[in-house]
C-alpha cells in the first residue's frame, strides 16, 4: 500500500498490516482469473469511475477500500472522510486505472465500504436518539470473526464508543461466572486478586446484585434486561459511585427512554451483528 494509505489507517487507529492481510485474503477469494472481464477488456484498456452513495447515511471504510485499490494498482481519490454524513448521489471515491483491475477491485471494495458504512449509519441513528442525554452508545464483542477491529472502528465513525476489544483488555463478570464462583462478591474478588489494576465490569440482573457489586468494590456495572424503572432505581442507588451500562432488549425506539434513566452507556450488539449494508455503487464515467 502507499505511504498515504498507511498513514490514513494509522490515524484511524487501525493496524495497516492487519488490514492489508484481510484485503489480500478477500481478493484471493475471487481466484486468479476474472473469466468475465478478461475476454472483454484488453490489458491496455482503462476506465474511470465513481463510488456513489445511493442513500443517506454515514461513511466508514474509505481508507480500508484504499488498500484494495493500492494492491491492484488503481488510482483513487477520496471525496469524503470517514464519519461524514452523505446523501444520495454523493461521490465517495473516484478511481481510475486498467479496466480489469478496477472491476477486480469493485466488489471487494464495496463489500468493505457497504458493511462498515452500514455499521456507522446504524450507530449514528442510536447516537442521535440519545443526543442531549449523558448516555453514550457502546458496542459489544458480537462481531464477525476477523472483522472486529474494522467493525469497532465503524462504530466510532458513527459516534459510538467501544467496549473491550477482547477477553484480554477488560474483565466482564457475567451470570455464568457468578454461578461458578458462588456469588458476585467471590467472582469480583477472584478477578481483582489476579488483576488488581484491570477494569472490571459486573453484570447484574437484579438491584440486589447491584448493591452487592458496589459493596464488593465494582466501579462498572452492566444492568442486564432491567426495566426502565429498575434502571432509574439503580442510578439512584449507585449515586455516581460506578458507571452504569444498560444491556439486553434494547431497541432504537426505546433508546431515549433508557438514556433518560441516567445510565452512562447503552450496550447495542446489533450495531455489529445486525447492521444492514449501506447502499453504494460503482458507476463508470
Amino acid at each position: 500500500m502507499t505511504p498515504e494509505t498507511d498513514a490514513a489507517l494509522r490515524a484511524a487507529g487501525l493496524d495497516p498490516q492487519a488490514v492489508e492481510n484481510l484485503v489480500r485474503a478477500a481478493l484471493a477469494e475471487d481466484g486468479d482469473t476474472d473469466v468475465t472481464s478478461e475476454p472483454i477488456f484488453a490489458p491496455g484498456d482503462t476506465a474511470t469511475g465513481d463510488f456513489t452513495a445511493r442513500e443517506e447515511g454515514v461513511v466508514a471504510g474509505v481508507p480500508v477500500a484504499a488498500v484494495v485499490f493500492d494492491l491492484l494498482g488503481v488510482v483513487h481519490e477520496a471525496k469524503v472522510a470517514d464519519g461524514g454524513r452523505v446523501v444520495p448521489g454523493q461521490v465517495l471515491l473516484s478511481v481510475s486505472g486498467p479496466t480489469r483491475a478496477v472491476l477486480r477491485a469493485e466488489r471487494t471494495a464495496l463489500n468493505l465500504l457497504t458493511h462498515l458504512s452500514g455499521i456507522a449509519t446504524a450507530t449514528r441513528r442510536w447516537a442521535d436518539a440519545v443526543d442531549g442525554t449523558k448516555a453514550r452508545v457502546r458496542d459489544t464483542r458480537k462481531t464477525l470473526p476477523g472483522l472486529r477491529a474494522l467493525q469497532k472502528y465503524a462504530v466510532r465513525c458513527g459516534g459510538g464508543v467501544n467496549h473491550r476489544m477482547g477477553l484480554h483488555d477488560a474483565a466482564l463478570i457475567k451470570d455464568n461466572h457468578v454461578a461458578a464462583a458462588g456469588s458476585v462478591t467471590r467472582a469480583f474478588q477472584a478477578v481483582r486478586d489476579v488483576y488488581p489494576a484491570l477494569h472490571v465490569q459486573v453484570e447484574c440482573d437484579t438491584l440486589a446484585q447491584v448493591e452487592e457489586a458496589l459493596a464488593a468494590g465494582a466501579r462498572a456495572i452492566l444492568l442486564d434486561n432491567m426495566t426502565d424503572a429498575e434502571m432509574s432505581e439503580a442510578v439512584r442507588l449507585v449515586a455516581g459511585r460506578a458507571e452504569l451500562e444498560a444491556s439486553g432488549g434494547l431497541t432504537l425506539e426505546r433508546a431515549r427512554d433508557v438514556a433518560v434513566t441516567g445510565v452512562d452507556y447503552l450496550a447495542v450488539g446489533a450495531l455489529t451483528h445486525s447492521a444492514r449494508v449501506f447502499d453504494i455503487g460503482l458507476d463508470f464515467t
